[in-house]
């Protein structure tokens, strides 16, 4: 008995290999705080939680879904892009419901990429970027991610007849795992360059509604014609504390939308519709809490930031997402420095190697931590000997 082929592609998830270590050092004694996952520990606000129990008490909620997200879901996501971003969107034809938007990263390779095609993946840059297109036998050509150039990548430096091949770019902003957000002028440039070289541009944007110091972070959808060659892919999970719940979408580009609706509806049944109804309230309902709960989170960044720059590991305070980026000091790997901390003092880092090739050098810190287990945290590193 033999799994396909394709899964000589397609390693472990590196968050399911770490836990199970972390499962044995607990059982070990080991109090281990987990700075590594970006799951957000604090709940949604109380109006989606009471709009998911007012839907599952319902007796009509409970059958098939329906593909693709109801029509009162769209809509709620176009009224959000409307209201959030100024960007106007049409629900039947330019937005389709995701089980999160991880299984629609993925999908996405299914619907637009055919065996040789080639995809533009950023390095360091979430596994599911470049192991979707691996699974249908697509090639990726990695775009370095730079500390030197804002760790964006640097769209002229990719050679001519590797644009010309592209189906597929990638792209996400604010930034996992570096923290890096992208200025406007960036994502006209990004724009200009697929309609050039006819690439579709895959925006991923879960943190945009995490922000600090007053940052606002912009959809990609914003610039002029982006509909054109852009398909944007949002989530609940990381903006209204919703990641358990398995609700996200993709909207822009009608061709794309149409697309992975057609692979979803031949893999899954769409989303419980009482999680339809909780995510209507969040997307449309009182947003005024998430000001709040980025205080929180902000808490978290600056006491991390000042603890990791008096222990000589280089950490910038991002503006948006959930994950602060480090440098390693010389004479560690990533991953070296990743495993003494774990199994030193129970504080468990992602090296940025997870990430790519390019994350070597670097850790990822998630803020998705209680605020008093990220003091203890700190408080251990304080006392760590590098």
């Amino acid at each position: 008995m033999q799994p396909a082929q394709r899964m000589n592609a397609l390693p472990p998830y590196v968050f399911a290999k770490l836990a199970e270590r972390i499962r044995e050092l607990r059982s070990q004694g080991l109090d281990v705080i987990r700075l590594d996952m970006g799951s957000p520990d604090l709940p949604p606000a109380p109006h989606i939680i009471e709009a998911l129990e007012r839907a599952a008490r319902d007796p009509s909620k409970h059958g098939y879904p329906g593909f693709g997200g109801t029509p009162a879901f769209r809509k709620a996501v176009a009224d959000y892009y409307a209201a959030r971003f100024g960007v106007s969107v049409d629900p039947a034809k330019e937005v389709v419901a995701l089980i999160g938007s991880k299984e629609g990263i993925a999908n996405m390779a299914l619907a637009w990429l055919d065996p040789g095609d080639l995809v533009l993946v950023p390095d360091p840059g979430y596994p599911t970027y470049r192991m979707g297109p691996r699974m249908v036998g697509a090639e990726v050509y990695f775009m370095p991610l730079l500390e030197e150039n804002g760790f964006l990548p640097d769209l002229k430096a990719i050679p001519a007849d590797v644009a010309d091949r592209a189906r597929m770019m990638w792209l996400n902003y604010p930034n996992n795992p570096t923290g890096a957000i992208a200025p406007m002028e960036f994502l006209e440039e990004a724009v200009a360059f697929c309609r050039q070289h006819d690439i579709l541009l895959c925006h991923d944007a879960p943190y945009c509604d995490v922000c600090f110091d007053g940052y606002v972070a912009p959809s990609i959808l914003q610039v002029p014609g982006a509909k054109d060659v852009v398909l944007e892919f949002n989530s609940l999970s990381k903006s209204h504390n919703m990641a358990g719940w398995r609700v996200g979408m993709a909207v822009g580009n009608p061709i794309a939308v149409e697309a992975l609706g057609r692979i979803k509806s031949n893999i899954d049944s769409g989303i419980f519709l009482g999680i339809q109804e909780a995510a209507i309230a969040a997307l449309t309902g009182d947003q005024s809490w998430l000001e709040e709960r980025n205080a929180i989170y902000q808490e978290r960044r600056d006491i991390i930031v000042q603890t990791l720059n008096e222990v000589g590991l280089k950490a910038q305070a991002p503006k948006a997402s959930l994950y602060i980026w480090p440098k390693v000091p010389e004479g560690y790997t990533s991953a070296e420095l990743a495993t003494r901390l774990l199994e030193e003092i129970g504080v468990s880092m992602t090296p940025g190697t997870a990430f790519g090739e390019h994350g070597e050098g670097y850790l990822r810190i998630s803020l998705g931590t209680p605020t008093d287990r990220v003091r203890e945290a700190m408080e251990r590193v304080r006392k760590f000997k590098l």
